[in-house]
């Protein structure tokens, strides 16, 4: 009997160390570590990385075989990368490293057609580095709770999911419930991005690329209050499309 392997799956964080701002860097790490176990209890060999503690090229080098990326959230972006300017409201602490890598990466995904997932702060990425752009700062509406212990950040409210796309398809329905803690949106869209999923307010709430199996999602499934299947799902459509890849494979030899 051949010995069957599991795929491939690298997640890509900012950074593994925020000695600063030690509250926040708990809250990420509690985040990221669940994307990473509901990848391993899914049945992915998971390879964690932080794009800001190596060089592009090392990044790059360590993501080069893997089947299928994730990109999880963390701070913003840095302006430059899409014609911004420093000084907004909120604006956070930048990693140019970590935006450089990940950037990177979303464009190799592109190329290769390789399965990638962005997270919150993952989808801004896919965006900018398609060309797309971000409204720095808006109002906190629905997206996140202000002025709260970092903990009590995350805020529910639902996405209505486009008829037809990819995210509809996986997550099975109109509607679904999100946890959100953003204070940036996607603006403009980068080149071959649709939109996915509007918030209530008429935010852009998800994107998909129209041919390459890219996804992006503004809000967190994997929050403590998430909804409990809505992270394994995500990460089941990464292995369907990581599939259907194959299998075209296999038909065109």
């Amino acid at each position: 009997m051949a010995e069957t392997t599991s795929p491939r799956l690298a997640v890509v964080e900012v950074t593994g160390s925020r000695p600063d701002r030690p509250a926040y860097h708990a809250k990420v790490q509690v985040l990221n570590g669940t994307v990473v176990a509901a990848a391993e209890q899914g049945g992915w060999a998971v390879t964690r990385l932080a794009a800001a503690d190596m060089t592009i090229a090392t990044l790059l080098t360590a993501t080069a075989d893997a089947d299928a990326i994730v990109i999880l959230g963390g701070e913003d972006i840095t302006p430059r990368f899409y014609g911004g300017v420093s000084g907004y409201p909120e604006e956070t602490l930048h990693f140019p490293v970590a935006d450089d890598g990940q950037l990177a990466l979303v464009r190799r995904a592109l190329d290769r057609g390789t399965p990638l997932l962005g997270i919150c702060r993952g989808l801004q990425i896919i965006n900018v580095a398609l060309g797309g752009s971000i409204v720095q700062h808006i109002d906190e509406g629905i997206h996140r709770n202000v002025d709260v212990p970092i903990d009590r950040i995350l805020r529910e409210h639902t996405v209505e999911l486009l008829e037809g796309t990819v995210l509809a398809d996986s997550l099975g329905g109109a509607f679904a419930a999100v946890q959100s803690a953003h204070h940036q949106s996607v603006d403009r869209l980068g080149a071959g991005l649709l939109a996915a999923a509007f918030a209530p307010d008429g935010l852009i709430e998800a994107v998909e690329h129209e041919f390459a199996p890219i996804t992006g999602v503004q809000w967190h499934p994997e929050a403590p209050d998430a909804p409990a299947d809505q992270l394994p799902l995500l990460l089941r459509s990464l292995e369907r499309q990581l599939a259907a890849i194959e299998a075209a494979g296999r038909i065109a030899a």
